[in-house]
């Protein structure tokens, strides 16, 4: 019986300091408390029920329907501040059934209603707790409760919470805090729908979304966006498709690679205007190479249906296929960097303008490696070790001085002119069409002159127009050229295409190095066989290159991986001279003697090579593993910080043991003690990493499972192999942020650009304790079972890293509701501490092993 009542008594008080817990922390990162917060109603009616237990029939009374209003009646009688309670909350009830007000108090009017008198808009809730809330409100809940509790034997029966010696004043001493925070109600009217609780926007979800909730991320809803000029629904519908379509095919898909993205790119549209922003991306697909801008207000969506009906912003998005620019003109300022495109027939695109930070190097550079293999940048962008991608560095033909970065620091403009060039594609058409000359040639030997004419016709034209290799520098004397690589062409563009050299008259004279003139003796002689070896040289040429290039490429990508494996400082693999015969009892003698005959690299050096005479291995171990460091006197050794990392631990340990879910049933006394003697046996093996706040959260659902201090120490030290990694000393938490950022870039770019707009927080700090604790405060001991069995299971199943999809998961099941609502970074955190422990564990699993699935499934279709 007695241990009932006592779970019934836990019980109880574990519901207050969960909504107390709720309530400081709305108040920590709002700064305020509005007074209709469901988290007050919350708290009042878990004090309520620990108020209600167990009290005597003499202190209800004969107002039998509302208990608590006989309760603070009674003890307001003699308790000066419960009187006073009781006068106010006379004042409210009067207030709410529309009589007159009182007189005497207009502040509490003013605090728990309006200032002006006028009867306080309280919800049903709020007057169902009004004794409980005006007390709270008013600060002085916790000195009603420490009275009732020092005089409890006239209000309580013997087994009442307020009458245990120990629940009794914890109780008191929680509400302390609540009673210290400010309300307010500087809030407007609509508050509790403009911010709601997380378990209130929840409800709201289920109540408007959908019968089924979308089984894919990529499933996204539509934007309503409608293409203006639209008559009729099916064209309405079909025009907003396409919009839709658009507007999502500018992210990462299956039919395309995006290659670069960037916002707020500015681009004028037309003379008379300004300057629009725009998100500007280069994708790239199996044919070709795009590049798409479009304005924000097609992006974000601030137009409305009628606006945007009317919006002319559809008519100033650009899509430029890069097969049909030849041309990059590249302008840098201190301000920014601007980019024309220059297509085949001259007309220039409209130039986009970046912000300043390097965004238009990078946006070169992802070009570059988007045109490869088959075309290039002429001239190609440097790379400079420690810098990676640079601009080349220039030299202006008029002064021969080099253009620098200092021109750009110092607000002077930098001009770049780059070519889009194919090396081996320009001439491929043209063997064909001299294929088909000669043999047409040799076919018509003995035809007639007119027929001879006319391939001579054809010929000169081919020449005319494929084989002319115009230098768009010529006629710009202050443009610039690669400084110690020559002129821009290549060279195979400015030989002479005469086979018979100078002895041909025509081309001697001819003021076109590039093309021969139409009246050239020698064209039809040997010209086209001369043309197909030089494009079997350059196609040869081009391979070698790129395939060199490719290397050099990948023998980079491995050194960047695998730097930090090794030293940089090469050390030989064979045995120096000294060295061979290891570290010997006698250089260790004389290290001992005096530390100045050996250095600790000459000591290493020589353990390296050789290893440790078998005598001294008790010696130097030591020194080897770092218990002691090498220079250490004998007296120093003697007195290392192990008592104090003890102490320090110790204390560490019972801090946290004492406030290690004391509300489970399973951790009595006697058991939280054989939580303590684990703890302090791992962390006793373990004083290089020492108790770091949260193991015992790690430890506690082993112990309740296995039941077994030996069986749980054991598996809590294989479960830490792991979690360790996550605290401060190791690195794991970084690598789980970058990969969560990774992966819902991947899987929900939509959701990723929500959180990169409302304040970036695709940082994750918000998931730091999921990770830290393997969800462990986020569900509930029965849910928080299953999950750490699928943890487990799927290191040998599907991923070691199973922990990051049901992160993922955890954001993508209130997918909606954090766009919906638009959530920035504190919206989110208050979320998801306000949904703890009310998941559902089963669904988030399901979530998480589907994600998996379509990782893998991206994977494989590489």
């Amino acid at each position: 019986m007695g241990s009932a009542e006592d779970a019934v008594k836990e019980k109880l008080l574990w519901n207050v300091k969960k909504e107390v817990k709720q309530i400081m922390e709305e108040a920590v990162t709002r700064k305020f408390v509005h007074e209709d917060s469901s988290h007050i109603l919350a708290l009042c009616g878990a004090v309520e029920a620990c108020l209600l237990h167990q009290l005597r029939r003499r202190a209800a009374g004969f107002l039998r329907s509302d208990k608590m209003a006989a309760l603070f009646t009674k003890v307001g009688k003699t308790c000066p501040v419960a009187g006073e309670i009781c006068h106010k909350v006379q004042e409210l009830q009067q207030q709410v059934e529309g009589r007159k007000p009182l007189a005497g108090n207009q502040e509490t009017l003013r605090r728990q209603g309006s200032a002006s008198g006028k009867a306080p808009a309280l919800s049903l809730q709020a007057l169902k707790h009004i004794w409980v809330r005006t007390a709270l409100i008013e600060k002085v809940l916790d000195k009603v409760v420490q009275y009732l509790v020092e005089n409890c034997s006239k209000y309580y029966e013997k087994e009442a919470l307020l009458a245990d010696p120990v629940f009794g004043p914890i109780l008191a001493s929680l509400l302390v805090g609540p009673c210290a925070l400010e309300y307010t109600k500087l809030k407007t009217a609509d508050h509790y729908w403009t911010d709601p609780s997380a378990d209130e926007l929840v409800q709201r979800h289920r109540i408007r979304g959908p019968p089924h909730r979308q089984d894919s991320p990529a499933k996204r809803p539509a934007l309503g966006i409608r293409k203006r000029h639209s008559s009729g629904s099916s064209s309405e519908d079909r025009l907003a498709a396409c919009a839709r379509e658009y507007v999502e095919s500018l992210h990462q898909n299956s039919r395309a690679r995006l290659l670069y993205g960037k916002n707020n790119v500015l681009v004028q549209p037309k003379e008379d205007m300004e300057a629009v922003p725009g998100y500007l991306s280069l994708h790239q697909s199996a044919e070709s190479l795009t590049l798409k801008w479009t304005p924000n207000q097609l992006m974000n969506g601030t137009l409305g249906d009628s606006e945007l009906e009317k919006s002319v912003y559809w008519d100033y998005a650009l899509v430029v296929p890069f097969s049909q620019i030849v041309c990059i003109h590249c302008h840098q300022q201190k301000s920014g960097g601007t980019l024309v495109l220059v297509s085949q027939d001259g007309i220039q695109r409209p130039p986009l303008h970046f912000p300043q930070g390097g965004h238009l190097l990078s946006f070169l550079s992802c070009l570059e490696n988007g045109l490869l293999p088959r075309g290039q940048l002429e001239p190609p962008l440097w790379t400079q070790q420690g810098k990676g991608k640079v601009f080349p560095r220039l030299r202006k033909r008029s002064s021969l001085r080099s253009v620098d970065a200092e021109d750009v620091s110092t607000g002077r403009a930098t001009d770049y002119v780059f070519r889009i060039i194919y090396p081996g594609h320009r001439h491929e058409h043209i063997t064909i069409n001299y294929h088909h000359l000669a043999a047409s040639r040799a076919a018509s030997v003995d035809d007639d002159e007119e027929e001879e004419d006319k391939l001579h016709a054809m010929l000169s034209m081919i020449c005319s127009r494929n084989l002319t290799a115009p230098n768009p520098m010529k006629d710009a004397g202050d443009m610039i050229e690669m400084q110690g690589f020559g002129p821009s062409l290549p060279a195979w563009h400015l030989q002479p295409l005469c086979s018979q050299g100078s002895s041909c008259l025509s081309c001697s004279t001819s003021s076109s190095p590039y093309a021969p003139p139409s009246h050239c003796s020698c064209v039809p002689d040997r010209l086209p066989l001369r043309l197909l070896c030089e494009s079997m040289k350059r196609q040869i040429v081009s391979r070698a290159f790129y395939g060199w290039l490719a290397y050099c490429r990948h023998l980079s990508t491995v050194r960047t991986h695998l730097s930090a494996l090794v030293h940089h400082n090469i050390i030989p693999p064979a045995r120096p001279p000294g060295a061979s015969g290891g570290l010997t009892k006698d250089v260790w003698s004389k290290y001992q003697k005096d530390e100045k005959n050996y250095k600790e690299l000459e000591l290493l050096r020589q353990v390296y090579y050789g290893g440790v005479e078998r005598e001294i291995r008790q010696d130097v171990w030591p020194f080897l593993l770092g218990h002691y460091k090498f220079g250490m006197s004998r007296k120093e050794m003697e007195q290392i910080e192990l008592l104090d990392t003890v102490a320090l631990n110790l204390h560490r340990i019972d801090k946290d043991v004492q406030r290690c879910d004391r509300n489970y049933w399973y951790f009595t006394p006697p058991n939280l003690e054989r939580l303590r003697d684990v703890m302090c046996s791992y962390v006793w093996e373990h004083l290089d990493v020492g108790y770091v706040q949260g193991m015992c959260d790690l430890l506690a659902p082993l112990l309740v499972v296995l039941d077994n201090d030996q069986l749980a120490y054991s598996c809590f030290s294989h479960l830490m192999k792991r979690m360790s990694q996550n605290f401060p000393n190791g690195g794991a938490m970084d690598a789980h942020f970058a990969n969560m950022r990774s992966l819902i870039q991947i899987l929900d770019s939509e959701l990723f650009e929500l959180m990169h707009q409302n304040g970036d927080y695709t940082h994750f700090y918000f998931c730091y304790r999921w990770f830290l604790l393997d969800f462990k405060r986020e569900l509930p001991y029965e849910d928080v079972f299953a999950v750490w069995e699928v943890i487990w299971a799927a290191r040998h199943i599907s991923s070691e890293h199973f922990v990051l999809f049901i992160a993922l998961a955890l954001v993508e099941a209130y997918r909606e509701i954090i766009r919906d609502n638009n959530m920035d970074f504190t919206d989110i955190i208050k979320f998801f501490n306000e949904r703890a422990e009310h998941h559902d564990a089963q669904e988030i699993l399901r979530i998480a092993r589907d994600l998996v699935h379509k990782v893998q499934t991206l994977i494989e279709n590489k």
